[in-house]
């Protein structure tokens, strides 16, 4: 039996869900697309789009599945939802930033955003733990460096974190 997801996000997109997918795809590992499916006459009244052309892009990144639609000009992404990419090292931080930035822009405190205009956070996990540390000077040193960086420095959050 296939692996079954319970939650799957749906990213709305004017017309560019199979390249979105493909290119989300392209970047992380254990990824692929799953399935894809097409536009036909039923319905032309209210979706208007051509018979044949791509509808949904359903893919995996690491095993998490989403689904892309083309659902027209619509809706736009804000930064209401982020895409949260966790990482352990720095060399991590620096790849996902690279190719999700390829295109798109880059934000304050690790956010940026794609070509698509959807957000993500390249968040390396030691920010996580740094930021709970019982000492709350520390933390708020951390928080601090944070707020001053665009991609984020794990060695400068060590720095932070040391006092330094």
């Amino acid at each position: 039996m296939a692996q079954f997801h319970r939650i799957i996000p749906c990213l709305w997109f004017d017309k560019e869900a199979e390249e979105a997918a493909n290119f989300y795809v392209s970047i992380f590992p254990n990824s692929r697309i799953v399935r894809t499916t097409r536009y036909s006459e039923a319905g032309h009244e209210i979706h208007g789009k051509p018979e044949g052309s791509v509808m949904t892009v359903v893919f995996a990144l690491d095993g998490q599945e989403f689904t892309a639609l083309n659902g027209g000009p619509k809706f736009k992404f804000d930064e209401a939802i982020s895409l949260q990419v966790l990482c352990e090292t720095q060399e991590e931080v620096d790849y996902f930033w690279g190719k999700l930035t390829s295109g798109g822009e880059e934000g304050p405190c690790g956010w940026l955003k794609d070509r698509y205009g959807l957000s993500w956070q390249v968040t390396p996990t030691v920010l996580l733990d740094l930021l709970s540390d019982p000492n709350p000077e520390k933390a708020q040193s951390v928080m601090n460096a944070v707020f001053h960086m665009r991609k984020i420095d794990m060695e400068a959050l060590r720095q932070a974190y040391a006092g330094e």
